[in-house]
């Protein structure tokens, strides 16, 4: 760990592999210009130390709205502080539909992208080239043909999107081209990629940097969430989680405000494939100043989270009066039974609402309840192990993608070992489960189905001696180095006290630890599963980018 002192702010703390601290190190005073010189210039590439930790509902207005929120009857007593810190929007457990098949997500987003009327705002890591894309991105188009006042908006990863010839960028560049006050496509370039680093990184690696990894899916006043991406892959064969929120306008507002925001701060995609900042820009990307705009995207979205912050109060009391109401008269309006609170974390910019939350709430877990927590990448922190190992009471069942199951399976080169690189980190939690005596109160298990690939995470969480669960967290998240320190993510908690919304949460649970089979000390000792040497003595140093 790096510690800096910045005036004002105290102590702050930059995670970093001494490899990257040397790289970035470097590109402080050598910088090599990679990108298209802008109206703003080059600027200054010093990269210090990041903006001061996101301090949630720091306004005095957001503190004041705090002061007084009321309990929720959703949740239990360990859990109310949920709503100290985040937005929380009261909603039907009606208005949640859980998918649980790649080609049912694909067959919603083309659905709604086929009748959205006034906006269609989509964040993602990238868009694929095949077919299925293709038909997605030609539906957008049909229906802006149809519906003048309809607003297409994408933000996508820089990296990403940009690798190959034919990638995310040459799909969407014929639609600004042929309604250019109707699309707009931003392309974030995370800070830490610049100088030196940025000129000797290869394309295929230069994303495990960082990346905009959220993946929000706005059409109208709906809101699709989601960790899968939108290529064929994950509308086929890859395995991932899908929630549906229907008709929820104030949870859709919200998403698009973050979008929004976090587009204003990237690179805009034009119609000839170059890209450029918005006039109004405060600072490049990755050609000026590393704090400046650092400090000026913490800025941007901590306005619009403590906006909503400010609205919980009011929400939470309009609820229990909805909840008064439906329970004397089972006709009215469809009873405030759901709340969705939903996180953020965006490392370079020092915001970290969303692993705040999973490490409070897995200690807050009560004696006997149990928590089953899916990762298709098994990299958990160090803070979240010791929470689960040392901090928590909870029984809990681990899913992890199988060796199989991995989307790096068979890739050539050094990505080719990156299955074995999990192997490893699970061995080696699972010693810890062992040498702790706690393989009874943690199971491991392995996602294994022929033909696929795993890619779900997030949690359910069951109180003690219940069979359906109270709550889930869906979203982009893995649990990992990468995500907490990296990457912009995000996920929402859905609490409920809706019996078909926890039935169908279970429902999914069961379906995703359907095909898996639980691990043991066996596991590790097939032909199949031994790591090589090398990617055990080069682990210490390469798990920071997974």
């Amino acid at each position: 760990r790096q510690e800096r002192y910045l005036p004002g702010h105290g102590k702050l703390v930059w995670p970093s592999s001494q490899v990257l601290r040397t790289l970035i190190n470097c590109s402080a005073t050598q910088v090599v210009d990679t990108a298209p010189t802008t109206s703003l210039g080059k600027g200054t590439a010093q990269r210090q130390a990041p903006a001061p930790s996101f301090p949630v509902g720091s306004t005095s207005l957001a503190r004041e709205a705090m002061r007084s929120i009321p309990q929720c009857p959703i949740l239990p007593q360990n859990l109310q502080w949920l709503l100290q810190h985040w937005p929380v929007f009261p909603i039907s457990g009606s208005k949640v539909r859980v998918i649980t098949n790649p080609n049912e997500f694909y067959r919603e987003l083309l659905n709604k992208a086929k009748n959205a009327s006034h906006r269609i705002c989509l964040s993602s890591l990238y868009l694929g080239t095949g077919k299925l894309e293709k038909d997605l991105v030609m539906a957008m188009s049909n229906r802006a043909a149809i519906c003048k006042d309809l607003r297409v908006h994408w933000l996508l990863d820089y990296t990403r999107g940009s690798r190959g010839d034919f990638n995310s960028r040459k799909m969407l560049q014929p639609l600004i081209s042929r309604y250019p006050d109707t699309f707009t496509v931003s392309l974030y370039h995370t800070p830490d990629l610049r100088g030196i680093l940025k000129w000797i990184m290869p394309q295929r690696w230069n994303e495990t940097i960082g990346l905009q990894h959220m993946k929000l899916y706005v059409f109208d006043d709906s809101l699709v969430i989601s960790g899968a991406n939108l290529s064929n892959d994950y509308f086929t064969n890859r395995q991932d989680r899908y929630f549906v929120f229907d008709d929820c306008p104030q949870l859709a507002d919200f998403y698009h405000k973050i979008i929004d925001t976090v587009s204003k701060f990237s690179l805009q995609l034009q119609t000839d494939n170059t890209t450029t900042v918005l006039p109004d820009t405060i600072v490049h990307p990755f050609m000026g100043d590393y704090n400046k705009y650092c400090m000026a995207m913490k800025t941007a979205i901590q306005k619009v989270w403590d906006q909503e912050c400010g609205k919980t109060t009011q929400r939470l009391h309009q609820m229990s009066k909805n909840l008064e109401k439906s329970g004397v008269n089972k006709l009215d309006e469809k009873p405030l039974d759901t709340i969705v609170i939903p996180t953020l974390q965006m490392g370079p910019f020092a915001i970290v609402s969303d692993s705040t939350m999973t490490k409070k709430f897995l200690t807050s877990a009560e004696n006997n309840s149990r928590i089953q927590l899916a990762s298709g990448y098994f990299n958990l922190t160090e803070e979240y192990m010791k929470s689960i190992l040392q901090g928590s009471e909870a029984l809990y069942s681990i899913l992890m993608a199988h060796p199989k199951a991995n989307g790096f399976l068979g890739a050539s080169g050094f990505a080719g070992a990156i299955p074995a690189a999990y192997t490893q980190l699970a061995k080696l939690f699972f010693e810890r489960l062992q040498k702790g005596r706690q393989s009874k109160r943690i199971t491991m298990f392995e996602y294994q189905r022929p033909s696929w690939t795993f890619h779900a995470k997030g949690l359910w969480y069951y109180q003690p001696y219940q069979s359906l669960p109270l709550l889930t967290m869906i979203g982009s998240p893995n649990f990992g180095w990468r995500s907490v320190n990296r990457d912009l993510e995000s996920q929402v908690v859905v609490a409920t006290q809706s019996f078909a919304l926890q039935r169908a949460l279970h429902q999914e649970q069961e379906h995703l630890y359907g095909s898996s089979s639980q691990v043991t000390q066996q596991t590790f000792t097939t032909q199949d599963r031994l790591v090589p040497y090398w990617v055990r003595f080069v682990m210490p140093v390469i798990k920071v980018f997974f």
